[in-house]
């Protein structure tokens, strides 16, 4: 279970951060948030209305989280008990910048691959010792 929870932390990290990579560098240089397939990336969500506008600050915090999702992934991965807990502490932070740029699908991959760590990490307990 934790391959799978590693699985969906790489989907997310990856499926989030490497359009923010695009969308860092088209905001540093035109100031206007970049569209992928005709929806804005990581801008017009709920911050706008929040009236937290987007910023090139903004987009590097998010890229900054979903770098820190990947270090999580490999973690996760190896079966590192540190991986489930960076998971979980990392999950408010992604929470907030999913709702916030309007992110479809985030929170799903969010709460399963938490959902999948912890029900790894429990299984891994209840093995009888060697």
């Amino acid at each position: 279970m934790n391959r799978a929870a590693a699985i969906l932390c790489l989907v997310a990290a990856l499926g989030f951060g490497i359009p923010g990579v695009f969308g860092i560098r088209y905001f540093a240089d035109t100031g206007d948030v970049w569209t992928f397939m005709g929806f804005p990336t990581y801008g017009e969500g709920p911050f706008e209305n929040w009236g937290i506008e987007t910023t090139l600050g903004l987009l590097v915090a998010f890229l900054v989280v979903c770098t820190a999702e990947l270090v999580v992934a490999v973690l996760l991965w190896f079966g590192h008990r540190l991986g489930l807990v960076l998971s979980l502490a990392l999950l408010p932070f992604e929470f907030l910048f999913w709702i916030g740029f309007a992110l479809p699908l985030g929170y799903v991959v969010g709460v399963g691959r938490a959902v999948l760590g912890i029900a790894g990490w429990r299984a891994g307990r209840s093995k009888p010792a060697p």
